[in-house]
């Protein structure tokens, strides 16, 4: 089943790569400048290191 709203987000993303010839460079750059021409307030988090699962610990081999 296709979604319409997720068809309509791709369509999109599809018309701006094109825009720029699939240069990544060039889309970053255009949606950076985006992202600051909209005012919004720009959070930027520190990476987290991931918690390790009960299940992870359990699979973790003794070296030596």
């Amino acid at each position: 089943m296709k979604d319409p709203i997720v068809e309509e987000v791709r369509k999109h993303r599809m018309e701006h790569t094109r825009k720029f010839r699939g240069d990544l460079s060039a889309i970053c750059a255009d949606l950076r400048s985006i992202q600051t021409a909209s005012g919004h307030k720009i959070v930027r988090l520190a990476p987290g290191k991931p918690e390790p699962t009960k299940a992870s610990s359990r699979r973790k081999k003794p070296r030596g």
